[in-house]
């Protein structure tokens, strides 16, 4: 009988001891889960407050500089990623963003004897505040990414027709596989015919991302192209065109003048100088080229 009196209150100090345990992992549990949500709600409200921030910068800046050139103007932008013969025929990726070098010269060659003037980026933005004329028959070309062959491909070309571009390099990728080393990217700064645009740190889309890694990816890209360099860095490319109205704001309060997407048009004002149009001029080479371009272009600037 003793026995069993002593198993029965083992027993209950047993279950006694399981329900103390189970009650303390329980509010265990319910404190970290509210501790995570208390910084959850509280970084939704840093973000918010400082996104306001950061519109009301760039609301600012917008009534300072937004007084120039008011009206719309219309000037292609041509887009390049590749130029270069392809050899991995399993490259898809590469092979249908890449144009071979004898098409983009003679792109080039078409344009320079047809007179356009070729403009970079920060050129654009002078236009648009009004700090230089918009010339005859304007242009641009952009390289993105920084690969390789804006060094042995591409500025060879250029340097031939003294045309200026725009190329918008990935900060991060610097020195690694497939793309431009330092010295290499040094000798086309040192050309002078090629501006340096940034196009984030890892190429990251910067579409509905977080603020941190949106405002990481743009202001360090831009950081990391000056120190670097020594050069002034006030253009931005977004990764694949992708973007949203903070991200916007975050290029224009990093002190960036003119920003490119892949937005189809020719169009070019104050409301989109931040998220600019751009052309895939694909194969089109001599009449074909200029047909194409007067078609989209010149007669609304007239």
């Amino acid at each position: 009988m003793a026995l069993y009196k002593s198993r029965r209150i083992r027993s209950r100090r047993k279950r006694k001891n399981q329900f103390i345990i189970l009650t303390f992992i329980a509010l265990l549990i319910l404190f970290s889960g509210l501790f995570f949500l208390f910084k959850f709600t509280l970084r939704k409200i840093n973000d918010h407050l400082n996104r306001k921030a950061i519109q009301k910068t760039a609301s600012v800046k917008r009534r300072a500089v937004y007084k120039k050139l008011e009206k719309t103007i219309y000037i292609p932008i041509l887009m390049y990623h590749y130029v270069e013969y392809v050899k991995d025929t399993k490259d898809t990726i590469r092979q249908s963003l890449n144009i071979n070098p004898y098409l983009f010269e003679e792109q080039i060659k078409t344009l320079s004897e047809a007179k356009y003037t070729f403009l970079t980026a920060r050129d654009l933005g002078r236009v648009l505040d009004g700090k230089r004329p918009l010339p005859p028959k304007p242009i641009l070309i952009t390289i993105d990414d920084g690969h390789w062959d804006l060094d042995t491909d591409i500025l060879p070309i250029l340097q031939k027709y003294n045309a200026h571009a725009t190329a918008y390099i990935i900060s991060g990728f610097l020195n690694t596989s497939d793309f431009l080393s330092t010295k290499q990217l040094q000798h086309v700064i040192d050309s002078g015919l090629v501006e340096i645009g940034a196009h984030t740190v890892h190429h990251a889309f910067v579409k509905n991302a977080s603020l941190k890694t949106i405002v990481y990816e743009i202001e360090e890209s831009k950081k990391m192209l000056e120190e670097t360099f020594g050069i002034e860095v006030t253009s931005f490319a977004y990764p694949s065109g992708y973007y949203d109205l903070q991200s916007v704001q975050v290029v224009e309060n990093a002190g960036f003048v003119t920003a490119m997407s892949t937005n189809h048009g020719t169009e070019v004002n104050q409301e989109n100088r931040y998220y600019l149009n751009r052309l895939r001029p694909g194969g089109r080479v001599g009449e074909g080229l200029l047909m194409w371009l007067a078609e989209i272009t010149l007669p609304k600037n007239k």
